[in-house]
């Protein structure tokens, strides 16, 4: 058997933890730079605000039912998933992390009398020891174990738990599924399937194998296997190394001179090498790219892709290229919207081939990250930093309601009043 939990509201769920007074309140968290909704409380779900909504045009019901409006605390949310996912293991002996809210679990092994048992007690210790409330699905496939996900959160009979043990319980999951509710359906097939009369995920398993593997491709017949019951999607225990790295943010007002350009991809490069580093990994390109407000009408973009003269995953290194190649692109008179910056071509960072005119001091660059990234690692994100990342970051993006990152700054810790 195989199992998924996943986070209620997890970026609502992380405010509530720390401001309990929000619980039975509608809430609602921002995408960057404030722009749209991207996680909603029950609550405001009720209200009929819908996922990706703008702010501004929800503002009167934001008003008339007084919403509880958070921009996103990425600092934050990343901690408590770690912690979520830390108490998972604790519990199940293996697991997969599929994304920031939500891991598959492997539950094969488990006496099917002491199943429900131990996944309805894992829930409870989750919620206790984070105070983030998850649901959990459970199916003899990942796909079905989706489906059991999402009926454990709708159906109020379940108790957060759903768990598809029975060809009764499968066939009404299945009925009661859209096409477009089917993991790894997505819109255009969506659009495929309704347009010939299939509807619902019970539809789609009864079709013709041939039909499916013809229209669908394998990688659809795979996932019908899955809704019948066949395992054919395995768990994935360790999370494959990313091949391409981006960071990229839109200002949180237009830019219109060259030094806060810099200091924003300088910003940029610092972040994506740090990331590399994390995976042990090099970079063999640096892509770069700036780009004014698509919405205007004087509107300018453009990006320049190196490759690099030998892979490196050296803050230093990457940020003097990265700011060569903004250099390049870089045309005065525009008020740019965003930058970012993407690296490419990635390798491990073992047998990497030498350059024999390479006179950079490779060894004592990367002694010189590793200091870097333990103290940013013990003391806070950019304790230390390169001086081209600049000192106020008046560009970066505006959040204007964010909340401390009360677990990974001690200056923001929360204080309790006795």
């Amino acid at each position: 058997m195989f199992g998924i939990a996943d986070c209620n509201n997890f970026y609502v769920s992380c405010e509530r933890v720390f401001n309990p007074s929000l619980e039975k309140k509608p809430v609602v968290v921002l995408s960057n730079n404030d722009g749209c909704i991207v996680a909603r409380s029950n609550e405001a779900k009720r209200l009929g605000i819908s996922m990706g909504t703008p702010l501004f045009k929800v503002r009167e019901i934001v008003q008339q039912h007084a919403i509880a409006v958070y921009s996103s605390n990425y600092a934050l949310y990343a901690d408590m998933s770690q912690r979520v996912m830390s108490v998972l293991a604790q519990r199940i002996p293996a697991m997969e992390i599929y994304s920031i809210d939500e891991a598959f679990l492997d539950l094969r092994g488990f006496p099917k009398d002491r199943l429900e048992r131990h996944i309805r007690e894992t829930r409870e210790i989750v919620l206790q020891w984070t105070g983030i409330p998850i649901s959990i699905g459970v199916a003899s496939t990942k796909t079905l174990a989706k489906i059991a996900n999402r009926a454990a959160k709708k159906k109020e009979d379940y108790k957060g738990v759903c768990i598809l043990d029975s060809e009764v319980i499968r066939e009404d999951c299945l009925k009661h599924t859209g096409v477009e509710d089917i993991w790894g359906i997505g819109p255009r097939l969506t659009r495929f399937l309704k347009a010939r009369g299939i509807f619902t995920a019970w539809q789609l398993v009864n079709m013709n194998d041939s039909w499916i593997k013809k229209n669908l491709t394998v990688t659809g017949l795979r996932t019908v296997y899955e809704l019948r019951g066949v395992p054919a999607i395995p768990l994935k225990e360790k999370t494959p190394d990313k091949q391409e790295i981006c960071t990229s943010r839109s200002f949180g007002r237009p830019v219109d001179n060259l030094q806060e350009l810099k200091e924003s991809i300088a910003t940029y490069a610092a972040r994506s090498a740090e990331k590399l580093r994390q995976q042990h990994s090099l970079a063999n390109t640096i892509l770069v790219f700036i780009r004014t407000d698509p919405f205007k009408d004087d509107v300018y973009q453009n990006f320049s892709i190196l490759p690099l003269p030998v892979p490196t995953a050296c803050t230093e290194e990457i940020t003097e290229y990265a700011l060569d190649e903004l250099e390049r692109i870089y045309k005065p008179g525009y008020r740019y919207k965003k930058a970012g910056v993407i690296l490419g071509n990635i390798i491990p960072n073992t047998g990497v081939q030498q350059n024999l005119f390479d006179t950079r001091p490779r060894e004592k660059n990367q002694k010189r990250m590793q200091v870097v990234d333990f103290i940013n690692l013990k003391m806070g994100s950019d304790t230390l930093r390169f001086a081209s990342q600049g000192i106020k970051k008046s560009w970066k993006m505006k959040r204007e309601n964010i909340t401390p990152a009360y677990t990974t700054n001690w200056d923001e810790i929360l204080t309790v009043r006795i």
